[in-house]
């Protein structure tokens, strides 16, 4: 089996991979970026996710990405401007990036990992490491390691539903509905809401039982619209046949929605679909425990960490109902709005590992904070801090609770306030 050796090792090549790896190729470590899919993105390009949610206050090599690939969607889809930017950012950077790899096994000694088997197209590979980064969001590097997770909400351990995102086109040009989240009331013409359209179909059967509200976002090309209203609940991610059981579904809700608006929807009479996730959206599965939970009482308070290495995230409590159709929080109303927060840097330190990290949702955090710092936004923050934290550890020989945090806080501007 070929051997190949690496200071930093980032598993999982979403929004919080992609960055972790640039980051880390920027200061100067050498850089393994896998990923089990055939492009890099995660969000960004396989699940068709947009607009980019969340935000945070310090600089972050988010920012550049999200710039660059809107400065090329007057020529591309957001979809292919990420492709494009995301690929070139890591080839300048000097990532390998081995695509279509699958994670197979980990060595651990002493909590440290000292090596990984993968299975590449060509066959395996082991590969060593000095750091590893876990950004598969299903934690599954962290897992086959050993480490402590936990997973779903408290008492019955249901996820978030899991859903297809979809884009349509053929809008009239007169029509500009949108609605973007429970409480966004938009009328269709007088008199004629598009949400009470929506409950009123669910609760007839018209609409599945738990479809209860069709999101429109509007997009960089006129006459189309991203729609987020597929959904799945009950999944096990993590169970193969439960996998494809929930792409058989939720490629028949598409179906279903694209007919119910072309029915209900003035100037929506001629669309159809013209593009839509290669793989499920996954919102929420593995979390794994680390030297701090970030919990919801840390969101609602706005709390600041000393050991701060993304400063005043924001995003709302977004919680898809695991159990039904809506938010699971104030069903009615737009979901619970936390104060800008801190996420520290223990949360991304898995317990009881000394040359582990974690980024993007299965960082360290509860179900109901994990709802909010999911988003891609964060993701790319903390895959940013992470990337460069492991470069650190790596070139001086430190573990990663040894790294000087104050550098780190340094590199993506951040004074802490407590």
């Amino acid at each position: 089996m070929k051997i190949d050796r690496f200071d930093v090792v980032v598993v999982g090549a979403g929004a919080a991979g992609v960055t972790a790896a640039i980051s880390a190729g920027r200061a100067g470590a050498s850089t393994l970026l896998v990923e089990r899919y055939g492009s890099v993105g995660g969000g960004i390009t396989s699940t068709y996710v947009r607009p980019f949610l969340g935000g945070v206050a310090n600089r972050n090599l988010g920012h550049e990405l999200v710039r660059d690939i809107t400065a090329l969607t007057d020529r591309l889809s957001t979809f292919e401007s990420a492709k494009c930017v995301l690929t070139q950012k890591l080839a300048e950077a000097g990532v390998r990036v081995w695509l279509q790899t699958t994670l197979v096994d980990t060595e651990v000694t002493d909590g440290r990992i000292t090596a990984i088997t993968l299975m590449a197209p060509g066959g395996k590979r082991r590969v060593e490491g000095k750091i590893f980064i876990d950004a598969s969001g299903d934690g599954n590097l962290s897992v086959m390691a050993g480490a402590e997770y936990d997973i779903g909400r408290e008492g019955d351990r249901l996820i978030q539903p899991t859903s297809i995102m979809f884009t349509i086109e053929g809008i009239a040009p007169w029509q500009d509905l949108i609605c973007e989240h429970e409480e966004d009331h938009q009328m269709m013409a007088p008199g004629e809401d598009f949400l009470e359209l929506c409950h009123k179909a669910c609760a007839s059967g018209e609409l599945p039982s738990n479809i209860n509200i069709i999101r429109l976002y509007k997009t960089e090309q006129p006459g189309e619209r991203m729609v987020n209203a597929t959904q799945c609940n009950y999944l096990d991610p993590l169970d193969p046949d439960q996998v494809f059981e929930a792409e058989v579904l939720l490629r028949g809700q598409v179906k279903l929605i694209v007919d119910f608006l072309r029915r209900h929807v003035p100037g929506y009479e001629n669309i159809h679909v013209n593009g839509s996730s290669s793989t499920l959206g996954i919102r929420e599965s593995r979390r794994i425990m680390g030297d701090y939970l970030l919990c919801e009482t840390d969101l609602f308070a706005g709390r600041k960490f000393p050991d701060a290495i993304v400063h005043n995230a924001g995003f709302c409590i977004d919680i898809h109902n695991p159990d039904g159709p809506g938010q699971a929080e104030h069903e009615e109303g737009r979901p619970p709005v936390e104060h800008p927060y801190d996420i520290p840097y223990a949360a991304l330190r898995p317990r009881g590992f000394d040359n582990l990290l974690t980024a993007g949702r299965c960082i360290s955090g509860t179900h109901m904070a994990m709802s909010s710092y999911r988003v891609m936004n964060i993701c790319m923050a903390m895959g940013d801090a992470a990337g460069y934290a492991a470069a650190i550890a790596a070139k001086r020989n430190l573990t990663t609770r040894e790294v000087p945090v104050a550098e780190v806080q340094e590199y993506v501007h951040i004074t802490p306030e407590a």
